[in-house]
């Protein structure tokens, strides 16, 4: 009888063990929008990671990257269902960080992706060095308008870490490196293409001698586009942009703009959902995991390695 027991004893604790095993991670994602392709594509990429490492994942984001508060309520709702790790994409770098201390007392790792928070509960942040990438936007820039001229700026937003730092990469740069090169304007999008649009062409109007213009995300660089188009200066001034989608691609196969910044979208998502697992697995790893970046114009459009990062 009492080998029976123990018999029956061990068959349980198998079964328990069996069953943990079998457990399937939770990791749900908030992202800073879905109104953009790039979204999109880093979901494709964690929606890949899900499949590889055998988590389930969810993956969304207010309509607009100004919905500050709507994004607090995902992350809230996220937190309510109690998953075992999360991924976050703050759209303002400091309101969700209550939030995040829930996180950190819950026991659930935090995965910061494409833009931070400031603070150090993330396990890490997995996203582009957006203060470099801008920083070589502004290169490319002074080498297209020989040195010297205006330019503006239009950045989808100022609370974002994303936001905070391609301004900063950009201006900082030409105000260190480029002294004939004057910033006269720095305008908030809220990453929307038709408030973007406005925002350019008042630009231009404010500025007849414009010779550049820095759009800082997809909606942004679209909004320029758009707006230079519009008051007739295409040629007449350089548009740089950042990320890709379908408009940005057509615009610079056509020589309408002169390149932009892609980041890793795909590699992005992929990386949040696989440093979620590697927390989960009580490895460590670095604060801060570098996706890379590309500039890409109409003579390296077609390169294997920059079409692999593009997205329609």
């Amino acid at each position: 009888m009492k080998k029976r027991t123990v018999i029956l004893a061990l068959a349980l604790m198998l079964v328990a063990a069996a069953s943990l095993a079998a457990q399937t991670y939770y990791i749900p994602l908030i992202s800073k929008g879905f109104q953009h392709q790039f979204w999109q594509a880093v979901k494709e990429g964690a929606l890949k990671a899900a499949k590889d490492f055998n988590v389930n994942i969810t993956f969304e984001g207010p309509e607009s990257e100004a919905m500050v508060d709507k994004q607090i309520d995902m992350l809230a709702a996220a937190l309510a269902k109690k998953p075992n790790a999360l991924g976050f994409a703050a759209l303002d770098s400091k309101a969700a960080i209550p939030y995040l201390q829930q996180a950190k007392a819950a026991g659930i790792p935090v995965i910061a992706f494409d833009s931070g928070v400031d603070s150090d509960i993330p396990l890490t942040t997995c996203a582009t060095d957006n203060v470099a990438a801008a920083a070589y936007a502004a290169d490319k820039m002074a080498e297209l308008i020989g040195g010297a001229g205006e330019v503006a700026v239009i950045v989808h937003d100022q609370t974002s870490r994303t936001g905070i730092d391609r301004r900063d990469g950009f201006v900082n740069r030409i105000k260190s490196k480029y002294p004939k090169i004057t910033i006269v304007s720095v305008q908030y999008g809220a990453g929307d293409h038709l408030k973007s649009t406005d925002l350019a062409k008042a630009i231009i109007q404010a500025h007849p001698n414009l010779k550049g213009f820095f759009g800082a995300n997809e909606g942004s660089a679209i909004g320029v586009l758009n707006g230079v188009k519009e008051m007739g200066k295409i040629g007449k001034i350089v548009v740089i942009g950042y990320d890709s989608g379908a408009q940005q691609i057509a615009a610079i196969r056509s020589g309408e703009m002169a390149g932009a910044i892609t980041q890793n979208p795909v590699g992005i998502g992929y990386k949040t959902v696989e440093y979620a697992v590697k927390a989960l697995k009580g490895e460590k790893f670095p604060k801060f995991i570098d996706t890379g970046f590309y500039w890409y114009d109409k003579t390296n459009i077609d390169d294997p390695k920059i079409k692999a990062v593009l997205y329609q």
